[in-house]
């Protein structure tokens, strides 16, 4: 079990590295910054070594006690000695451009120094020999691996249970699930757990925990990010992306992580797709003249969807008081059921891409999807029907469905297309979610829209929209997600866009659940 060293004891090495005495006051990590902690280092406030420690003591209060959010599935031993490493090096401490920021990977990303399991008692101590592509990207540009992430187990589902590290309970609501599959890193990045974090996104699930968690989450363009070293569930489907609490940090972290992967010919597109400052799209004014699709399939009309309907409305009132001209999109084609039910094509693509996975993991505790169902060392209720549907296919890439899967899928991606040229639009706007986000117990989140740009590849963001009428167990309310989706390789467009949105509504608010730790005695 992990033991977060003392605040008295980090003080102690503060003096050793020769910091100045304003490093021992206490710096706020909570809701900090990439450009706020950088600042920070700068003017000598704080150490390396003393932001990681802090991080480590909210996760000790917060993750294994207090609400006990079972967020993090296993913490890096080595990232105070690597945070160390920093306060030794002032060169690269002032020009990394993710110097010291301490991230929570989902717990399906490769890392060298921590084993891989996707939250799979089935796979514990699953070790990679190296780090993702993606991985390696966000340490050469300075960021700290802190930990990595519960997840709803194999990426498979929208609650975030799983059998390795149980059931995450969301910050804003503890009797709520954070949204899945990325729901530990949403969690632990909304209560100030880690500065920020990556998720995985097939369907719904950088979106769905951004949405859940009041947070900024961005599905990349597929084949932006590579996805070698990432546990797969489908190569069609499959996208990556940063959690973070600003959309600043959200387009930091894209800056490092884009760009083409030699070992991952997906990415072959994004070669001179990667603008040199996705920052430089960040203007509070990006909103004005853009023309915004509303798509209608995609808002509820049941009660259940009230309160989100709600909260969106005064979300699209703030795009139009900020400069958006709002387009009404009355397009059958987008409902997300009948999308979800006719072309997503995960059960066909899992059992191969999986297997193929395990083979590069040089201790993996079973080679193939078929030795995990035998173990029985998965969250039945939550896989069995999936792990046996995708078992049960011999070889399902080869089947006639499946390839008139990909033509639905080909014929949908040109119908989204058109469309944003016939109205001209920059972005469609609409509720990740139709319904806030289920309470713990239910195995599935019901009324996702996340399909879109699942089965499209295009990119979309998800931005804190607000939150629903405060209850006795949401004192805040429950956070509702408001999603841009954009033409391939716009990220810059709807970073500028939802940044606008950002700056005009201020919806970010700390969970009160996991409030700052108490000072520590001088």
């Amino acid at each position: 079990m992990f033991r977060p060293t003392s605040t008295r004891a980090a003080l102690v090495v503060l003096a050793a590295l020769g910091l100045p005495a304003q490093a021992q006051e206490r710096f706020a990590v909570e809701e900090a910054t990439i450009a706020g902690v950088h600042e920070a280092l700068t003017a000598g406030r704080i150490s390396c070594r003393t932001l990681v420690q802090t991080y480590l003591d909210r996760i000790a209060a917060y993750d294994q006690a207090g609400p006990k959010l079972a967020a993090i599935r296993a913490v890096n031993q080595q990232a105070l000695r690597q945070a160390e490493a920093f306060d030794r090096d002032s060169d690269r401490r002032a020009s990394a451009p993710l110097a010291c920021v301490p991230l929570v990977l989902k717990d399906n990303y490769n890392t060298a120094e921590l084993p891989t399991t996707g939250g799979s008692a089935s796979l514990a101590g699953a070790q990679p020999a190296q780090d993702a592509f993606a991985v390696a990207k966000l340490r050469a540009a300075g960021a700290l691996v802190l930990a990595k992430a519960n997840l709803q187990e194999f990426a498979q589902g929208g609650v975030s249970v799983s059998s390795l590290g149980g059931q995450v309970r969301n910050p804003y609501d503890l009797t709520r699930t954070p949204g899945g599959s990325s729901g530990g890193t949403g969690a632990a990045v909304a209560a100030n757990l880690a500065l920020a974090g990556t998720g995985s996104d097939t369907v719904n699930s950088i979106r769905s925990p951004a949405s859940a968690n009041n947070l900024v989450g961005l599905r990349a363009t597929q084949g932006l990010i590579s996805l070698s070293g990432i546990m797969p569930v489908s190569k069609t489907q499959d996208a990556i992306g940063p959690i973070t609490r600003t959309v600043a940090d959200a387009a930091a972290l894209l800056q490092a992580m884009a760009g083409p992967d030699p070992d991952d010919p997906l990415t072959a597109p994004s070669a001179g797709k990667v603008p040199e400052s996705y920052a430089a799209f960040l203007k509070p004014d990006a909103l004005k003249g853009a023309r915004l699709g509303v798509v209608k399939a995609l808002f509820g009309t049941k009660p259940e969807h009230a309160e989100v309907n709600r909260v969106m409305q005064q979300a699209l009132d703030a795009l139009e008081a900020a400069g958006a001209t709002l387009v009404t999109i009355e397009d059958p084609a987008f409902e997300a059921n009948r999308l979800n039910a006719e072309n997503d094509v995960q059960t066909y693509e899992f059992k191969a891409l999986f297997n193929q996975y395990l083979a590069t993991i040089p201790n993996a505790p079973h080679r193939d999807l078929a030795g995990i169902i035998a173990s029985g060392q998965y969250h039945k209720a939550a896989l069995e029907k999936f792990f046996a549907g995708a078992e049960a296919r011999q070889d399902g890439m080869a089947e006639p469905e499946y390839r008139a899967r990909l033509e639905r899928i080909a014929a949908f991606k040109a119908h989204v297309a058109a469309l944003f040229d016939a109205e001209r639009l920059d972005a469609l706007v609409y509720p990740l979610q139709k319904r806030l986000v289920v309470p713990i117990g239910e195995l599935n989140q019901a009324d996702r829209n996340g399909i879109v740009a699942g089965l499209t590849g295009f990119p979309a963001i998800d931005v804190p929209a607000g939150f629903s009428a405060p209850g006795e167990t949401a004192p805040l309310g429950v956070p509702v997600g408001l999603d841009l989706l954009g033409r391939p390789w716009s990220e810059g467009r709807l970073l500028g866009l939802a940044y606008a949105f950002e700056q005009a509504t201020r919806l970010r608010r700390p969970p009160a659940s996991t409030p700052p730790l108490p000072s520590p005695a001088r």
